[in-house]
Formats: C-alpha cells, sequence, structure tokens
C-alpha cells in the first residue's frame, strides 16, 4: 500500500514524518498527472500547489481551521488528500466533483470559489467569526499572483491590516521561476521572522522606541531598508501584516517549520511562497499556458498544439479584431487576464501598441475602457459572460449612463460543459437588457457573428455581441466586414402554427424541429433593440410562438418578447424556452442543453403540448 492509498482524512498525514511526506508529494503528484490525463481538468497550476497543500493540512488542523483556496485552479491535491481521491475519476463530469471548491462537496471545502481574488475577504470574515465565537480556530487564504491583480484582493488587504486578527495570507506566487534569493539565507529568515521570539521582540522594540519617535522613525526606516534588500514585503507591511518570505514552495521541511511557527502568531501574516507551474512534468513544466486547462491526454506523448478544424467562436472573434484593427486605427483591444481564452493571442502580435491585459480586473478593464472611449479612441473588451457579471455597475455608471462607444464582446454565453456554474454564462442578456443605450446582439452562426461583431462596432455607443463556448455549425464566412441592419431579424423558414424565434445559437436545433412541425423559424439577431414588427406579424400569423435562447428564461430575450406583446394590446399563446431557475451543473455542454429543454426533440414536444 502507498502512503497516498493509506490516506482518508488529513490527520492521517499527521502522522508522518518529514521523509514520508516527501514520498507523499511525490505519489500525490504522479497520482494527480495520471487522473487529469484521462478526466482533462487544470493541471499546471495543480501540479505546482503539491508540497504547499500537504504542509497546510499537516500544520492546521482542518476542518476546524479553515483553508480557503482562491478561484480554484490548485485544489486538486487538497480534494485527494481530503477523502475524494476515488472521486477524482469523475472530476469535472456530470454528477462527478467539481474542479472547483464547493461547500456541500465537502466540509473542508471552506468556500464555494470558481471566480478570483475572493479568497482574503472570506478567510478574514471566518477570522471575525471565530474571534465572536471566542474560538482558536485559524483562517487561511492562498492567493495566486494574478489574482492578487484585482482590486478585490487589496480591499480585503487593506480591512484585515486594520485588525488584530490571527489570519495567515498565502500568496501563491508561480509565475517567476525559484531564483538565488529564495535560497538557504531567505528560508532562514522566513524561520526567524515566523517565529515566537522575532515576534515578542519587534513588539518590545516598538514599544520602546515609541517613547523616541524620531529614533523609532529611523529605526522603521532602517528596517524597511534592509529588508527591502532580501524581500519584497514592504508594500503588505503597509498594509499592517507580518511579511514572511519569499520561500520555496517545493521545501516542505520549510513550509512546515514555517507554518507551524506563524500558526502560533497573533495578527494578520502575510506568507509569500515561491511555486513552479506544471513542477514534477517536464512539458508542462516548459509550457505552463498550453497544460493549464486541458483535455484528456497521453502523458508520455504530452499535448501538441492544435491547428486547423472547424474554427470556434473565440477563433471567429480573434481574426475579426485583427481584421477590423487593420480597418480602424482606433480600435483598440482589452482583457482583464484572458488573452488565450478570450481569442486575442494573434491581435496582441500583430498590435502591441492597441492591446492591453489589465489583470484580473473586471471592473477596471470597463472604466478604462470608458476613458478611452472619451477621447475619440474605439475599445473593444473581451470578457466571458461570467466575468462581465464583476463589473456591472462600470458598465451602467462609467458606460452606458454616458452612452461611450465600447463594444463588448462577450464569450462562453450559455453553458460552458465541464467548468459547470461558477462560469455558466446565463444571465448577461437578463442583466443588459434593462440597462438604457445598450445595442444586444446574438449571432446564429459563425457569419452572422462576425457580421454582428462589425455592426456593433461601428455602432455609436455601447453595444455587445454575445457568443457560446465552442465551435458552431461551419457556416461559410463571407470576405470583407459588412454590417447588419440594427434591430432587423431573418426569416430562415416559412412554416404555420408555431413559430420560433431563436436568439443565438439555437436557430440550428429550432431549424430541426422545424421540420418536423413545419414551424416557421426567425433567426431574431437582436435582443436590443428588438425587430417589434416582426414579433407583431408573427404573432398576428401563427398560433403560438415558441422564444428560445441560450440565457436564463426569467428577463431574457423571451420576456422582451411578451413585453413587446403586452405593450401592443396583443394576445397570443406564447411559450419561454431557455435556461431554468437553477444553476447549470458540470456536464457536457449537450446534456446540459437537454436538460435544459434547448434540443430539437424537447422543443418539439413543448410546441406539441402547447399546441393540443
Amino acid at each position: 500500500m502507498t502512503l497516498l492509498d493509506s490516506i482518508r482524512t488529513p490527520a492521517d498525514l499527521r502522522q508522518f514524518d518529514g521523509k514520508q511526506l516527501k514520498q507523499l508529494a511525490e505519489e500525490v503528484r504522479a497520482f494527480l498527472l495520471d487522473s487529469v490525463s484521462h478526466t482533462g481538468g487544470h493541471l499546471s497550476s495543480n501540479l505546482g500547489s503539491v508540497e504547499l497543500t500537504i504542509a497546510l493540512h499537516y500544520v492546521y488542523d482542518t476542518p476546524g481551521d479553515r483553508i480557503v483556496w482562491d478561484v480554484g485552479h490548485q485544489t486538486y491535491a487538497h480534494k485527494i488528500l481530503t477523502g475524494r481521491k476515488d472521486a477524482m475519476a469523475g472530476l469535472r463530469r456530470g454528477g462527478g466533483i467539481a474542479g472547483f471548491p464547493r461547500r456541500e462537496e465537502s466540509e473542508y471545502d471552506a468556500f464555494g470559489v470558481g471566480h478570483s481574488s475572493t479568497s482574503i475577504s472570506a478567510a478574514l470574515g471566518m477570522a471575525e467569526a471565530f474571534h465572536q465565537a471566542g474560538t482558536d480556530h485559524r483562517a487561511v487564504a492562498i492567493i495566486g499572483d494574478g489574482a492578487m491583480t484585482a482590486g478585490m484582493a487589496f480591499e480585503a488587504l487593506n480591512n484585515a491590516g486594520a485588525t488584530e486578527l490571527p489570519l495567515l495570507v498565502i500568496l501563491n506566487d508561480n509565475d517567476m521561476s525559484i531564483s538565488p534569493p529564495v535560497g538557504a539565507l531567505n528560508n532562514y529568515l522566513a524561520k526567524l521572522m515566523s517565529g515566537q521570539f522575532y515576534a515578542k521582540a519587534k513588539k518590545a522594540s516598538d514599544l520602546v522606541l515609541s517613547k523616541m519617535p524620531p529614533i523609532k522613525e529611523l529605526a522603521k526606516r532602517a528596517e524597511e531598508h534592509m529588508k527591502g534588500m532580501v524581500v519584497p514585503g514592504t508594500l503588505f507591511e503597509e498594509f499592517g501584516f507580518n511579511y514572511i518570505g519569499p520561500i520555496d514552495g517545493h521545501d516542505l521541511d520549510v513550509l512546515v517549520e514555517t507554518l507551524k511557527n506563524i500558526r502560533k502568531l497573533d495578527g494578520p501574516q502575510f506568507l509569500h511562497v515561491v511555486t513552479k507551474k506544471g513542477k514534477g512534468y517536464e512539458p508542462a513544466e516548459t509550457n505552463p499556458c498550453l497544460y493549464h486547462g486541458v483535455t484528456s491526454f497521453d502523458p508520455a506523448m504530452g499535448i501538441t498544439e492544435k491547428t486547423g478544424g472547424k474554427p470556434s467562436y473565440t477563433q471567429i472573434f480573434g481574426d475579426w479584431l485583427c481584421d477590423m484593427a487593420a480597418q480602424d486605427h482606433r480600435l483598440v483591444g482589452i482583457t482583464p487576464a484572458m488573452r488565450e481564452g478570450s481569442g486575442l493571442v494573434r491581435f496582441s502580435e500583430e498590435y502591441p501598441d492597441r492591446y492591453f491585459d489589465v489583470g484580473i480586473a473586471e471592473q477596471h478593464a470597463l472604466t478604462f475602457a470608458a476613458g478611452l472611449a472619451c477621447e475619440g479612441e474605439k475599445p473593444v473588451v473581451a470578457i466571458y459572460s461570467t466575468f462581465l457579471q464583476r463589473a456591472y455597475d462600470q458598465l451602467i455608471h462609467d458606460i452606458a449612463l454616458q452612452n461611450l462607444d465600447v463594444t463588448l464582446a462577450i464569450d462562453r454565453a450559455g453553458p460552458v460543459g465541464a467548468d459547470g456554474a461558477t462560469h455558466a454564462g446565463s444571465f448577461d442578456l437578463s442583466f443588459l437588457r434593462c440597462v438604457p443605450n445598450m445595442l444586444i446582439a446574438a449571432p446564429s452562426d459563425e457569419n452572422e457573428c462576425r457580421r454582428l461583431l462589425t455592426t456593433a462596432f461601428l455602432h455609436s455607443g455601447p453595444s455587445a455581441v454575445r457568443y457560446p463556448r465552442g465551435g458552431g455549425p461551419g457556416a461559410a464566412l463571407e470576405e470583407g466586414l459588412e454590417p447588419l441592419p440594427i434591430g432587423k431579424s431573418n426569416i430562415r423558414r416559412e412554416g404555420s402554427k408555431v413559430a420560433f424565434l431563436a436568439f443565438g445559437t439555437v436557430l440550428g436545433e429550432c431549424l430541426k424541429a422545424a421540420e418536423e412541425l413545419d414551424a416557421t423559424v426567425v433567426d431574431m439577431r437582436f435582443v436590443k433593440p428588438l425587430d417589434e414588427e416582426q414579433v407583431l406579424s408573427l404573432a398576428r400569423s401563427h398560433e403560438l410562438l415558441v422564444t428560445v435562447e441560450e440565457n436564463a428564461v426569467m428577463g431574457g430575450a423571451g420576456s422582451a418578447v411578451s413585453e413587446c406583446l403586452a405593450a401592443r394590446g396583443v394576445s397570443v399563446h406564447i411559450a419561454h424556452c431557455g435556461l431554468p431557475d437553477r444553476f447549470i451543473e458540470q456536464d457536457t455542454q449537450e446534456n446540459q442543453r437537454v436538460g435544459s429543454g434547448l434540443d430539437a426533440d424537447s422543443l418539439i414536444r413543448r410546441a406539441r403540448g402547447l399546441s393540443e
């Protein structure tokens, strides 16, 4: 039996000695690589956090002590060590365990998460709750260097640093290699600075020096200068944290010793840990971006870059952006840390001076775009639907209220598959449609996507084009950059009695259903402004209208159709098909659509049930 096989809970690994912990790390890493190569998932970041995870569960009394992970891309080892090793075979699959922490999945998952930069705020809330209850439990937040770019992380640091709560924030810095300063001297300093003697001595010296302000200020400046020569901690100490590190995040002896010392300290502590993405698997170490999120693969062969094949909507957008940039020098592209995911790689290479990655800072991305638009530039913000939720106030207050010329290219609209509810683009039509001045388009195929992006970009004012994850039906792309008339739909099939009003890529399923029902199908194209003339005409000539969209039924495009009919006093039998009033859990996109009643067979049954 391996050490890993003997672990059912973290209490089991606390019986191991240092040598066994190192062997356990090797076993966990090997199991993780084998498991993810079969299921797919986030690989390179998880390979890099194995030792840190082991050390945390070894030192902290989980689940009583709370470990709060940021985003969740680094939690597979955590799941493996907390009783879910066998369940890893169903990772990110329908009915299986999630790729992110979920409170309902395990008592060891202290906080559910899928979006970044929430860990410090949540852990601070837990630390305060422990204080209110008079318990000795500890809260730890683990946040990556990318997530530290978000304003929310600094808001939480600012709040936490003003308290005396024993909160530990760990910066898992995997954006840099382990450089010479992160060696024996720094490891020694980390142990020293995390020890009781150092903490008490520092507190005593502060008390003595406080009686002599000039000397205290001189000492403080000298300390900051000396520490700044060795460690980049001055910023976090200005927030009120005791900064420790950086230390080697793959050295279990140092990690355990440092965490044991910190566990005894009062007040907010900040530990800087340096890890390597893809640790232990050479292809992932060499190309961590390629191995960030993977499908199943053979570890012996590795992954090769995909070329050719049918382009995804993300690729359609990326190519359109470059083509439009060639025509209009005012176009600038903005992404909140999603260059690859949003299809901006080619644009960043061909137009580096017009490409802006603002980090994980969705709020800033939109207001930055607003500022550019104020001065005559034409910004295009490439953003996932689920991440746009984080910048709703900026959309309303900074862009729409001022009617600024900003185009939103909204990727991952609708069900997204294995990433599940945290990343599903279920609500954008609902929360965008109620905002004045917005133009909202939902293309039905690749060519429509390209033309509607042009339409939105040429429109003077805020606009949004939303498209799903993955590929389309394979529609041929027209040359050029021709826009479509705003607010005008397109009849794709003439029928009788039943009319499908399709918003977006659900058009294909509507056309399949229409063949069985001899129904009319209209590609609505625009959610706002709605083609009201077409809606009223269909209501007069058909017995049943069926609106179909990959968005929440509540407040979505179907609601716009009903509002139009109600405002004109038109009565007609109408049904709304879209995402139900629940979060769409992880599964294949196909199963998610079937489960939501958005496949052809479901549409046929719905229409027949209402027609009889």
